[in-house]
């Protein structure tokens, strides 16, 4: 008999998520009854979210992925966050208490898979890009929920000076306060941007856009691409459509491109292996996503 699995995605105006036949099709590899449902609370005023995952705590659900606006609040109603939550201050998991888990005991458990995703988009990024340098100045566009998860993951990569910027400044600063204190990184490496956008965007060797700005359900762009270097390189975290209007006009001037499928995919694989205790198949994951993407005739990867 199979193993059975009940989980849930919480969040505004994610609908079209991808995320239901993304888990569901491995699962179905791995041997599992598994179950992914939305929970679009958009047009729910005052959402409780303590509420809502007692609702799908009480109903049987395993785990539930959290995503924009609640990856920061998430956090007042979990027990046990791992080690990577306690140092972004944001999850997007919570495993619910399935009653025997020695190493955290009982409540709900709290993880963090962007980072996971976006590093190793990111890294074989640059392992296909020989003329990005790892040591180059960063722009990072966005300190919310998942801003922590790809400032993290910038350090640990080795960029020389990555420098953030948002509209709300007080994000800003608590980011580089959480990283820089946690990392031991000083404002030689981590640093607000400060001052106007446009200024910066000129000065960089590469932009990495963590905002909600370019999915279907808030299109734009949050910056003008023109104004970037002719060498510079785009990063995406948004995947809803995979092409945003950011990797649009980059991909015309020429400009390396990171679209937000692998952290899309990335996350995914963390979040089925930590769910539950299997292995998944990477380079399967992703070729599932491609065709998702691509529609129903698109090609397999190769």
């Amino acid at each position: 008999m199979s193993r059975a699995y009940r989980v849930a995605l919480l969040g505004n105006g994610i609908k079209p998520s991808l995320s239901p036949a993304l888990h569901m099709e491995e699962a179905r590899h791995l041997g599992l009854d598994y179950e992914y449902r939305i929970v679009d609370l958009i047009d729910r005023a005052d959402v409780d979210l303590g509420a809502e995952l007692r609702r799908l705590e009480d109903a049987g659900f395993a785990a539930a992925n959290v995503t924009h606006p609640f990856k920061q609040s998430v956090l007042e109603h979990v027990q046990h966050p791992s080690p990577t939550v306690r140092r972004l201050g944001s999850a997007n998991l919570v495993l619910f208490d399935r009653g025997q888990d020695a190493q955290h005991g009982h409540g709900r458990t709290a993880h963090n898979t962007d980072r996971t995703g976006f590093g190793t988009a990111l890294e074989g990024f640059l392992a296909q890009n020989a003329a990005v340098a790892a040591t180059s100045t960063v722009l990072q566009v966005g300190a919310g929920g998942a801003g922590a998860a790809t400032a993290s993951a910038l350090l640990d990569l080795g960029f020389g000076r990555i420098v953030v910027h948002d509209v709300v400044e007080a994000a800003v600063g608590a980011l580089l306060g959480r990283l820089g204190d946690a990392a031991g990184e000083g404002p030689a490496r981590l640093r607000s941007a400060g001052g106007s956008l446009d200024d910066w965007l000129p000065r960089v060797d590469g932009v990495v856009h963590v905002t909600p700005v370019g999915m279907a359900e808030h299109p734009g762009i949050a910056f003008d691409v023109d104004r970037l270097s002719r060498g510079a390189w785009v990063a995406e975290v948004v995947y809803r459509p995979l092409e945003t209007e950011l990797v649009r006009r980059a991909r015309a001037r020429g400009l390396a491109t990171l679209d937000g499928g692998g952290m899309a995919v990335g996350q995914a694989v963390e979040s089925m292996r930590l769910i539950t205790g299997l292995e998944p198949d990477v380079g399967r994951m992703h070729a599932h996503f491609r065709r998702l993407v691509g529609g129903p005739d698109a090609p397999p990867e190769a």
